[in-house]
Parts: structure tokens; C-alpha cells; sequence
């Protein structure tokens, strides 16, 4: 119960960040980088009196309903709630705090903070199985019908989507709005390998009961145990191999230096971990 607990909140703060970066730096810079709601941006300078939270809205049913039709009921319960969460957010941001002039003068600093913003509350939904649907549906309708990787079909839509906007808002804003889904991808993949990284741990030392007794009493993990040999010495030892989360490694570290300061350690970062004590399957 308390793990569905925390996992909608974290759909909820996912939905928030996405919803604040556009609406405060993206939307009012006309910055159309990619998605449904670069999309709604050109729509928006056609149709001015519709809110552009409406637009989203109804594109992103649009887009749900055409995907259900085409491909079937491929999205979850969570990128459909998310689908629908965000532009009734930026909604209700419209209603509460109307923006009439973009917030700061330098269009590469809300360039960067939009992004910045937006990408780690897509990485937080991503990271808990949810998309913000849009653009990923066409992705995967083109996919269905002409077997176009679904990477390669995103970044299609998006590459069409600033060509729209460069022929709406002008050269420099469609030449930002190119940079934007650029700096998406980086910062999305940064922000997701950042929540999920794990630390593999290889530990020889001449006290490895105790180091083996620290991991599975204090830390709670568990641990495999190698028999090997020296290559100059022929002296048989263990070795301790273990995942921790980051903050764990940074405990066994301290453990180890005070209890053996000639210990051979190796660490390597281990993007996803699956089973028991980490993600499930």
C-alpha cells in the first residue's frame, strides 16, 4: 500500500515538473521543442482564444483514442492518467497565474530551465513505467503500419513539429526549439541512468567475514563470494562481489577503510538492477 502511495505521488510530481517547465519558460518564449505541447504552441498562434491547456487536453485524447484504435490498449492506466494530469495542470496554471510576457529577457537561460524542468519530471515518469503519451502514440501508430523503429518515428514527429514552429515563430525560435529536443534527450537519459544507477562492488580483503557480516547485517544486501588465487602468490582468497545503491557503497567504503585500509576495491556503475531488493521484474 505505501509503495502505490509513493509510486502516485511521484506520477504526480512527474506530471508537475513537465507541466511547470513548459509553462513558464517553454510556452511563453513560443520555444516548440517537440512533443504535443510544442505541437498545441503552433496551434495556439493560430487559434488564440483557445487556452492553450485546452489544446493539449484535447490533443492528448485525440491522440489516446487514435492509438487505442490503431494499435490497441498499449498504454497503462499511469500514461493515461499522466496523458490527461499535465495540460490540466498547465490549465489551471493558466487560470491562477496568466503569463502575459516570458518571465526573464534572456532566451537561453529559459531555454535550459524550461528543459531542465520538464526533463526530470519525464525522467521521474519514465522511471515509473508512464509516459506523458502524445508524440510517443504517433511514434508507435507509424511503427504499426510502417515498421519504423520507434525511436527514429519520435524523433520525426518532433523534427516536424520545430519545422512548424520555425515557419510559425520565425528562424531563431524554431532554431531553439531544435536545440531544445536535442538537450530533451541528453538530460532525460542523464536524469533516468542518475535515478536507477547502482554500484557492482568487487572487495578483497584478508577480513572478509566482517566486510560480508557489514553487507548483510547493516546494509541488508546480499553478496556473492568467489574462491580465487594471487597470480604471483598462489594464495587462495575471496572475493566479495555486492550491488548497493549509492548510498550504501558510500557506507561499505567507510566501513572497509576503517577496518582494512589495504583492501582492493573495484566499483562499476550498473544502470538497472532487477530482483529482489532492487526493481522488480
Amino acid at each position: 500500500m505505501v509503495s502505490k502511495i509513493k509510486d502516485f505521488l511521484l506520477l504526480n510530481i512527474g506530471a508537475l515538473l513537465d507541466a511547470l517547465g513548459f509553462y513558464f519558460f517553454l510556452a511563453p518564449n513560443h520555444i516548440a521543442a517537440g512533443g504535443i505541447s510544442g505541437l498545441a504552441l503552433v496551434i495556439n498562434q493560430f487559434l488564440p482564444a483557445l487556452p492553450l491547456g485546452g489544446i493539449i487536453l484535447f490533443l492528448s485524447i485525440t491522440l489516446l483514442l487514435l492509438g487505442f484504435i490503431t494499435i490497441g490498449p498499449v498504454y497503462g492506466f499511469k500514461t493515461v492518467y499522466c496523458s490527461i494530469l499535465i495540460p490540466v495542470i498547465i490549465w489551471i496554471l493558466e487560470k491562477i497565474y496568466p503569463l502575459s510576457s516570458p518571465l526573464l529577457d534572456d532566451l537561453l537561460i529559459q531555454l535550459f530551465f524550461g528543459v531542465l524542468i520538464s526533463s526530470i519530471g519525464l525522467a521521474i515518469l519514465f522511471n515509473q513505467n508512464a509516459s506523458s503519451g502524445g508524440t510517443d502514440i504517433v511514434a508507435r501508430i507509424i511503427y504499426q503500419f510502417y515498421h519504423l523503429d520507434i525511436g527514429k518515428g519520435l524523433l520525426l514527429v518532433d523534427f516536424l513539429i520545430t519545422l512548424a514552429a520555425t515557419y510559425v515563430f520565425g528562424l531563431q525560435k524554431g532554431l531553439y526549439a531544435l536545440l531544445g529536443v536535442i538537450l530533451y534527450g541528453f538530460i532525460i537519459d542523464y536524469v533516468v541512468e542518475g535515478i536507477t544507477i547502482s554500484k557492482q562492488v568487487l572487495i578483497i580483503t584478508p577480513r572478509s567475514e566482517e566486510v560480508k557480516n557489514f553487507i548483510t547485517r547493516e546494509l541488508g544486501r546480499g553478496a556473492t563470494v568467489y574462491k580465487a588465487s594471487g597470480a604471483f602468490t598462489g594464495e587462495e582468497k575471496e572475493v566479495i562481489m555486492t550491488i548497493l545503491k549509492r548510498q550504501e557503497f558510500v557506507k561499505l567504503r567507510s566501513f572497509i577503510k576503517k577496518t582494512d585500509p589495504n583492501a582492493f576495491i573495484t566499483v562499476q556503475n550498473i544502470h538497472e538492477v532487477l530482483g529482489e531488493g532492487f526493481k522488480p521484474l
